[in-house]
């Protein structure tokens, strides 16, 4: 190509660049941002009701399982494989998951649901799978993978539970411009529920709480946008600074 040639290439190329504001470049860059902190931290998969945090922690815990129980500091240090957002917020997730008493055979002291009072630290309480996680959360055969962050390991893609755990559990969760909060439910109105889907048959399932009491779901609107639960409480103060509900 001669020197002529090159000059015109050259002026093409000038003449075809495109002069993108600052404004553009920050809504497209955002939208990605956003589109990551939805779907990779705050709000659960619809198929396996888990976010991905809790979603690693489980899979973490199969790695280890081994039928004994492991410090909850192991298992943590062993889901920062998977999970590269630091141990505080994985013990975190840890322990709510402990809490609902579903999946995780906890050990030790995982704090109070009813008084509010936390759990100790990882290093000293200590976890493993309950016999119905083994059972109905993973399979192996049926599981897509894909890499972890690093691209060292394999994580799953979603777990293939065989139960409705985004309604057993419950979650909330707040992202960038979205938010979400989906009441938990009776295990054993779930089976029930579960066995009338499969048989073809109507059912009625409304929310039910872990610490009881009492709801209206006059308003619930089958627990879709704008549907309301109101709940019941009774309020004393038995001493100073000390407000106790019932």
């Amino acid at each position: 190509m001669n020197e002529n040639s090159q000059e015109n290439v050259k002026k093409e190329n000038r003449n075809t660049e495109t002069i993108q504001k600052i404004s553009g470049m920050y809504q497209n860059w955002f939208l990605d941002y956003a589109s990551y902190v939805i779907l990779e931290r705050a709000i659960p998969s619809i198929y396996d009701g888990l976010k991905p945090v809790q979603k690693r922690i489980l899979h973490s815990m199969k790695e280890l399982e081994d039928g004994r129980y492991n410090k909850v500091a192991n298992v943590v240090g062993n889901t920062m494989k998977y999970h590269p957002h630091g141990d505080a917020a994985i013990t975190d997730a840890i322990v709510q998951i402990g809490q609902k008493e579903l999946l995780i055979d906890t050990q030790g002291n995982w704090g109070n649901i009813y008084t509010g009072d936390g759990a100790a630290a990882a290093r000293y309480i200590e976890s493993r799978l309950t016999p119905f996680a083994l059972e109905v959360v993973f399979n192996p055969k049926t599981t897509v993978w894909k890499p972890s962050y690093d691209g060292r390991n394999k994580e799953p893609e979603n777990l293939p539970i065989k139960f409705p755990l985004l309604l057993s559990q419950g979650v909330e969760g707040i992202a960038v411009g979205l938010s979400t909060k989906i009441l938990p439910h009776n295990f054993l109105e779930l089976i029930d529920a579960s066995i009338a889907i499969l048989k073809g048959k109507p059912f009625t399932l409304y929310p039910d709480f872990q610490t009881g009491g009492l709801i209206d779901v006059a308003n619930y609107n089958d627990g879709e946008r704008g549907g309301k639960v109101r709940a019941r409480a009774r309020i004393s103060n038995p001493e100073k600074g000390l407000l106790l509900i019932n």
